[in-house]
């Protein structure tokens, strides 16, 4: 199997309980809450996993919170490993209102990464060797350069390998002046790195062609919420619709999507088959509640619905 790294700058404990209804001013009783260790890339390496799919998991960690996502991962048998910082990984929260069945999701701040820190993941990735895949994925928490995830995109090209970026704003932008081989932006980020807003099928065709036109990356994949998504590679391009499902929750579907697809791309599956198979595992997480990822079960059997 071909090897694969994910990058989290931005991990988080996800904490995921429930309520019967949502009031202020009022003590409210919560569910036993359900602790899991999230962010964008932890996201795909869990994901990968349940795919049987091994990866090498690097991201930044600290404090007890730290010690403590470390220990989640553990227990998921994930490859990791850990950059370490003086500040405290994070906490989310994720709430459920089970009277509206409405989900409220509290984002808390990131930690303060200092400038050794980042210099020390630089050295950590520039001492990897022997990987097809590196996908970055998730926001840069404070105090990251602007120009980190450029800066790793040549150290990925330098080493041969497929840079993935899965972000947005300016530090895509650096990213993709680099050159990546796929971004996975959604309307509103292709927008903004187009310069305007994008109305239809066919500019974002043409947004998306423009970008790999100047060599900036090999695909992209605009993620259309509820219309799907499209895979523009070359002078190729398809547009699919996900499959009908019940949605519970969408935290981690874009990132089950990210992992569905180098998942398909690792089996050598073509671009349409990779487009569907990430869409089947992005439709998949959605079916579980709180921060669940996608199950395999679920993401061949809606994989087979798509007809393709």
């Amino acid at each position: 199997m071909n090897q694969i790294i994910t990058l989290t700058l931005n991990p988080s404990i996800d904490k995921s309980t429930s309520i019967e209804t949502l009031l202020p001013e009022v003590k409210l009783s919560c569910s036993y809450p359900i602790f899991q260790p999230g962010g964008g890339g932890i996201n795909v390496s869990r994901a990968l996993s349940h795919f049987d799919t091994d990866s090498l998991a690097i991201y930044f960690a600290g404090g007890e919170n730290g010690a403590f996502f470390s220990q989640l991962l553990s227990i998921e048998q994930i490859k990791t490993c850990i950059i370490p910082i003086k500040d405290k990984t994070r906490e989310n929260l994720v709430v459920l209102d089970k009277t509206s069945q409405k989900q409220y999701r509290f984002g808390m701040p990131s930690p303060a990464i200092k400038l050794r820190e980042c210099e020390e993941c630089i050295t950590t990735i520039e001492n990897l060797k022997n990987y097809t895949y590196f996908i970055a994925s998730g926001s840069l928490p404070n105090g990251t350069p602007i120009n980190f995830l450029a800066r790793i995109a040549k150290i990925v090209s330098s080493h041969k390998a497929k840079f993935i970026v899965d972000t947005s704003d300016e530090a895509l932008k650096q990213a993709l002046d680099c050159g990546v081989f796929m971004i996975k932006p959604n309307l509103k980020e292709l927008s903004q790195l187009s310069g305007k807003e994008l109305k239809d099928d066919s500019e974002i065709l043409l947004a998306a062609q423009a970008i790999i036109s100047k060599k900036k990356c090999e695909v992209v994949v605009v993620s259309l919420g509820k219309e799907g998504a499209m895979l523009v590679s070359g002078d190729k391009h398809y547009t699919l619709k996900p499959p009908k499902v019940v949605v519970k929750s969408t935290v981690g579907a874009g990132d089950s999507m990210v992992a569905g697809m180098v998942y398909a791309l690792s089996k050598n599956l073509d671009w349409n088959a990779v487009l569907a198979y990430g869409i089947a595992a992005g439709s998949a997480a959605t079916m579980n509640d709180g921060t669940e990822l996608c199950k395999k079960s679920d993401t061949e059997r809606l994989f087979k619905s798509m007809n393709l």
